[in-house]
């Protein structure tokens, strides 16, 4: 049967089975008035095996290489041949429940040995197999010649399995006692025929007569046949299509198709083109990888090379999210594994952190929990212009209220890779015997204000970050160590806690129980001050000077002095003393695979170290008394009275060892932000952290509170809103509640309000 249909175009089509020439479709519309010697131009497309997709031209004069009706003959000849043959019929195949395939329609034949058929392998292999025999009731044994159809990878070992109905995807039709040794040659032959251009000319016209179409069907459009062969071609072309056609109903094995609208296929289009896009782009960043990770170490690209270009920095970022598990989108985790499967990798986090590490975007020995934590490890421009603009613009509001210090001798004692110094010390001792110290912190908030651009990220960050490798301070490093640092010889703002301690005889201890004294502070005040600091020491150093005694250094014997007065007291008060000796490992070349790292074994017990733990837990002391004498709310810290008899760890040997058996013992600590909590393993009744406010929000919170009141205004923050503030930093926080006076009592609870992009959420009773 021929289909005519008026074009200047016509196409002769052969198909890939054995015969010179198996089938020919050429569409004329209204063949038979057609006049070549008016002038019509016809062009035959060829599908011989020597002149395959060869033009030939016809026009009034003749033709250009063959006779057009010689052609004709030979075509038509060539189609009554197929008529006479016998055929078997394309047919609606469906199993019983015995194991036969039965047609929907009168004639239908059995599932026998010898069909061909096209069944699902699993989620990414289409087979074809030749049917054995039944399986029990439905299922049937096929033999196989593995072929991957989506790839054409073919591998000759054939395979006999079991399969479900539910798996069939196709019936080749037309086949009796195919022989499974030529399912490879079967497939390779369809694979050579198969044209999705085909598929435009037969869309176009099931589009005009709003017509579905079958494979069978669609193989006697495009190839003038519906033999096997070119049945199973046209079943490919239409099973891969994602453009033309889309599927209205099945039937089993037998699918119908219907042609998309002219809108939907314009819109696949455009989607195929951008999806071609997205692969030129992909295929260009792989080549990216594989010439990096092919690279010397020294030559590879930097980190910031991979962040110019967008539609790369989208997909490195990809891979960084697969390497530390955290997506931003099911898109990205997506990328980032077609990326690792392309680079012929598993999908897998230590996949990801590998190809990172080969193409030099992560250093060999990355620390992936500063990532996983999402530690910041620099500053923005936007953080460091402010940071700038602070040092250079913004006058000092407590100027005229500073107290001039800069006669005293001023020791800052630290670890001697300090980068911020924070606090520092002085003492004296009075007429009366009494001793007088200072605790100089550095004023932080000379150059920052609660709610400004500098707050927000140090409140974001919660701490500077110390590690082996590097450190990450919480303040941008000019602003820090130019303006907020104590530096040596030079005038520093200091916000300073001046105490005098109660002597240790026994009058002034007679006194102190008649007067019910509760501390060795006999006097405080909290000032802002202006020092200069006359020494910067190590604790190692420090150590040596007290071991020397000297004469010129008595200020240090003082304060070594006072510090093991505290310490005696807090004993009496019940504190456990849980100093230990700990290490700290610095790395000094941390980029190199084989890094130098120096480790440094510390005693607590050390006398310059016991000097400045003890006098940086007097200042909290103070702070915490200035804060509950004048109802300031402040991150007052405690931990429950352990009742800890530490005579019964006396059998353990003094040190570490005993002092770990304590600390496992010890209840968890509380912070409250209305007023202050007993410390008990300090031994105190109140306790601020106050000393470190470069490095840590909270003590930067507990500054902007005391230095509101130096001034006499209102502290910036309610209790409740230092208690958000101070989750938003990692911190727990006990809450004020009407009921529940246990572990594990159940407390319902409200959100108040909600700032996610801030990370920020308020709960409340709800009573």
């Amino acid at each position: 049967m021929m289909t005519v249909r008026a074009v200047n175009t016509c196409y002769l089509l052969r198909s890939g089975s054995p015969p010179p020439l198996s089938s020919f479709c050429c569409r004329f519309n209204h063949f038979s008035s057609l006049d070549l010697s008016r002038g019509y131009g016809l062009q035959l497309r060829l599908r011989f095996p020597a002149l395959r997709g060869e033009l030939v031209n016809f026009g009034h004069g003749g033709v250009r290489s063959c006779c057009f009706h010689s052609l004709l003959e030979s075509a038509m000849a060539e189609l009554a041949s197929y008529g006479r043959r016998r055929r078997v019929p394309a047919v609606a195949v469906k199993l019983t429940s015995s194991g036969e395939l039965l047609d929907d329609k009168p004639g239908s034949q059995t599932l026998v040995e010898g069909l061909l058929l096209e069944f699902k392998k699993d989620s990414d292999r289409l087979l074809l197999a030749v049917a054995q025999k039944p399986d029990g009731k439905k299922n049937w044994m096929v033999y196989d010649q593995v072929l991957l159809l989506q790839t054409s990878m073919l591998t000759r070992n054939g395979v006999t399995s079991s399969i479900r109905p539910q798996q069939i995807t196709y019936i080749v039709p037309g086949v009796e006692k195919f022989d499974q040794t030529e399912i490879s040659s079967f497939i390779q032959k369809a694979e050579d025929n198969l044209d999705p251009s085909l598929l435009e000319f037969a869309w176009v016209e099931l589009l005009e007569n709003n017509k579905s179409v079958t494979a069978e069907e669609l193989a006697e459009m495009i190839f003038g046949s519906a033999e096997p062969l070119e049945c199973y071609c046209a079943h490919l072309l239409l099973t891969r299509d994602n453009l033309y056609f889309t599927v209205r109903e099945n039937k089993g094995s037998r699918f119908v198709y219907v042609p998309r609208t002219t809108e939907q296929v314009d819109e696949f289009m455009r989607k195929n083109l951008a999806k071609e896009a997205a692969d030129r782009e992909l295929n260009e960043f792989l080549q990216l990888l594989k010439s990096a990770k092919a690279m010397p170490s020294h030559a590879k690209p930097p980190k910031s090379s991979w962040m110019i270009e967008e539609k790369f920095q989208s997909k490195i970022q990809s891979i960084e999210a697969y390497a530390i598990d955290e997506f931003t989108s099911e898109d990205q985790k997506k990328t980032a594994g077609e990326i690792l499967k392309a680079m012929g990798m598993t999908k897998t986090s230590s996949s990801a952190v590998n190809l990172l590490i080969a193409i030099g975007y992560f250093p060999v020995h990355v620390n992936l929990d500063l990532l996983k934590l999402n530690i910041r490890t620099d500053h923005s421009e936007e953080m460091n212009l402010a940071a700038e603009n602070m040092l250079s613009e913004c006058p000092d509001p407590d100027h005229f209220e500073r107290q001039d210090l800069t006669h005293l001798k001023v020791y800052a004692i630290d670890v001697d890779e300090a980068d911020e110094l924070d606090d520092a010390l002085s003492a004296t001792k009075l007429q009366d015997g009494r001793i007088r110290v200072w605790i100089h912190v550095a004023d932080a908030t000379r150059y920052v204000q609660p709610g400004s651009f500098l707050d927000r990220e140090a409140m974001r960050r919660a701490t500077s970050v110390f590690l082996p490798t590097a450190t990450y301070p919480m303040f941008p490093e000019k602003l820090a160590m130019q303006g907020m640092s104590l530096k040596q010889g030079e005038i520093c703002n200091a916000v300073t806690v001046s105490v005098v301690l109660t002597p240790d005889g026994w009058l002034f201890l007679l006194l102190t129980i008649l007067l019910c004294w509760c501390t060795s502070i006999a006097e405080y005040s909290v000032d802002n001050s202006i020092i200069k600091p006359t020494y910067m020491l190590t604790y190692e150093s420090a150590s040596e000077l007290l071991n020397l005694n000297l004469e010129e250094e008595v200020e240090l014997r003082i304060l070594s002095e006072a510090a093991a007065l505290r310490l005696r007291w807090r004993r009496q008060q019940g504190a456990v003393d849980t100093q230990n000796i700990e290490t700290r490992i610095k790395v000094v070349n941390p980029d190199d695979p084989e890094p130098s790292i120096n480790l440094y074994v510390e005693n607590q017990a050390d006398h310059a170290m016991r000097l400045v733990t003890e006098m940086m837990v007097l200042c909290g002391e103070v702070i915490a008394t200035f804060g509950s004498q004048n109802n300031i709310p402040l991150p007052y810290r405690g931990q429950p009275q352990s009742n800890i008899d530490v005579s019964a760890f006396a059998h353990l040997p003094e040190g570490p060892v005993r002092t770990a058996a304590i600390i496992k013992i010890l209840r968890a600590a509380e912070i409250d932000f209305r007023k202050p909590i007993r410390h008990g393993i300090l031994g105190l009744p109140g306790y601020v952290q106050f000393t470190s406010p470069i490095r840590r929000y909270l003590d930067l919170l507990a500054h902007y509170q005391v230095k509101a009141f130096l001034r006499g205004d209102s502290p910036p923050f309610s209790a409740g809103q230092l208690e958000g503030a101070a989750a938003s930093v990692g911190f727990q926080a006990s809450a004020w509640v009407s009921t529940g006076s246990g572990i594990g009592d159940e407390v319902r609870v409200k959100v108040e309000e909600a700032r996610p992009r801030e990370d920020y959420i308020s709960l409340k009773e709800a009573l």
